[in-house]
């Protein structure tokens, strides 16, 4: 291997443990381990993850890309902490972009597709049945799944992304200001836009979709929770 040929592995490696580093505090901030407004340190996280801080910046500048983290000069990177402006615009997007793609989900829903919702239905039900925060960031997780899974099956992967980003902002929007503390995308909401899209029913889907996501933001209370420190969230 020449010189070139080594410089490019090893970025190719370092590039490959930013983004695992990405993932593990991409699913901390979204399972509300990370409250919002936590302090992510360059330094803490290379060293939680024996990676070096340019490893550990170029992780956190992928999460300021997408909006779950804040990086501030001087200061450092945080977890954001969306202003409640902020969190009606993210619900506002919501509501322009997931009627259509229940429109077009229903279209193209497949029997195989609705035995994989029941299941994930099933699984959010015992969620719900479950006590604790740990209980509580799986149903929040769930949740927030069931709209990407609705998503996958539009058809159209420009849209889906978009909603892997907006799942993720929501996520912590509700961490932020939930007023249960849990996700409110009401299992039996989730169970009726399921059924309109069985019967393909896009129009009733998109009618449903769209007071599910009102129920969600009537939730909101702009109260900030607390979280765990970064150690702690990341479980290591």
């Amino acid at each position: 291997m020449d010189a070139t040929e080594k410089a490019g592995a090893i970025e190719s490696a370092q590039d490959d443990r930013s983004a695992a580093i990405r993932e593990s505090l991409r699913s901390a901030i979204i399972d509300r381990r990370l409250a919002p407004g936590t302090k992510l340190t360059e330094s803490e996280v290379g060293a939680l993850f024996d990676a070096s801080r340019t490893v550990a910046r170029a992780a956190l500048q992928m999460l300021a890309f997408e909006g779950l983290v804040k990086m501030e000069r001087n200061r450092g990177a945080f977890v954001s902490s969306p202003s409640p402006e902020e969190a009606r615009q993210v619900f506002a997007s919501r509501r322009l972009i997931e009627p259509g793609i229940a429109i077009a989900a229903a279209a193209r829903i497949t029997s195989g597709d609705v035995e994989h919702f029941r299941r994930h239905l099933e699984d959010e039900t015992t969620h719900m049945n479950e006590r604790g925060p740990a209980a509580r960031r799986a149903e929040i997780k769930a949740s927030g799944d069931f709209h990407l899974m609705v998503a996958s099956i539009s058809g159209n992967q420009i849209l889906k992304r978009f909603m892997e980003e907006l799942i993720a902002r929501s996520s912590l929007v509700i961490a932020l200001y939930g007023r249960t503390g849990v996700s409110s995308c009401g299992h039996n909401e989730h169970a009726d836009i399921l059924d309109a899209l069985e019967r393909r029913d896009g129009e009733k889907a998109a009618h449903l979709m769209l007071h599910h996501i009102d129920h969600i933001e009537a939730d909101l209370d702009f109260r900030t929770p607390e979280g765990l420190a970064l150690r702690d969230a990341l479980g290591i």
